[in-house]
This record gives C-alpha cells, sequence and structure tokens, in this order.
C-alpha cells in the first residue's frame, strides 16, 4: 500500500485571526457565499502575499443556534476538522491561480448538532463547489484577477 506524503495539518496561520481579513471578508462586494445546509460559506479570492496560505478559513457558530457553548465548540470542532482532512482540493485549485490567497468562512445555519460524518459530506461539497467556481470565474476572466 502506498503512502501519502500529505500531513493533515491545520496551523493557526491557516486561520482568519485579523479583523482586517474579517472586514474585507464581510464587507466586500467582491466575496461570493453558498449554501449547504447546515452551513454556509463565504469566500473572497484575493491577491496573496508569499507570507500568507493558499487558504485561510474561520469558523462561526452564533450563539442563538447553541446558547451552550459545550455545542458550539463541538461544531467548530467538526468542522476544522473536516476541513483539515479535506482542504487538499481547494488548496490544489488555488495553487493554480497565480499569486492569489483564498478566505473562507464557515457559519452554521441549523439549531441541531448533526453526526461528522453529514457535517463532513457537507464540507466536503462546498469545497469542490467553491473550487469549482473559482476554476469557472478565472477560466472566464481574460486578465488574472489581481
Amino acid at each position: 500500500m502506498e503512502q501519502q506524503n500529505t500531513r493533515h495539518t491545520l496551523s493557526k496561520k491557516e486561520r482568519i485571526c485579523s479583523t482586517l481579513q474579517i472586514d474585507r471578508l464581510f464587507d466586500n462586494c467582491r466575496s461570493r457565499s453558498m449554501t449547504v445546509f447546515p452551513l454556509r460559506a463565504v469566500y473572497l479570492l484575493e491577491p496573496g502575499s508569499g507570507d500568507r496560505p493558499e487558504v485561510s478559513i474561520l469558523v462561526s457558530v452564533p450563539k442563538r443556534c447553541f446558547k451552550r457553548a459545550v455545542k458550539r465548540n463541538r461544531v467548530k470542532r467538526q468542522i476544522r476538522e473536516s476541513y483539515r482532512l479535506n482542504k487538499q482540493m481547494i488548496i490544489e485549485c488555488v495553487k493554480q491561480q497565480p499569486s492569489q490567497s483564498l478566505l473562507i468562512a464557515f457559519i452554521w445555519l441549523d439549531h441541531k448538532l448533526q453526526e461528522t460524518s453529514r457535517v463532513e459530506t457537507k464540507v466536503k461539497s462546498l469545497l469542490s463547489r467553491i473550487s469549482e467556481r473559482i476554476a469557472a470565474e478565472y477560466a472566464d476572466s481574460p486578465t488574472p484577477l489581481t
């Protein structure tokens, strides 16, 4: 059996912590959004620099969905784990776009807890749809997005 050389990690650099990045992601009219219930993804492809990773994520579970922090943390853990295991497909798509980086925010919409396998399926679906849309947008534009 062949071993893969990819390490499935999610470092601090791959998380959106900066308020400037969050503001650009949500206040910018260039950002796009799609929903695969119980998740919504807001994403923005922007010019990247060498010190940032290709893809950065933010996970949000509103307090109106779960009043208890234990449940909110569980859902965030499920989403982060699902992304960590499946992020390679979106990274490969972004690497094909020259000097671009992608910001993604995953927002939970449901008021119920879900099984981890179902959450992983939904995250995979969102990642594949985002990568398809990025590839299509980049193919349609005559010049690189800068």
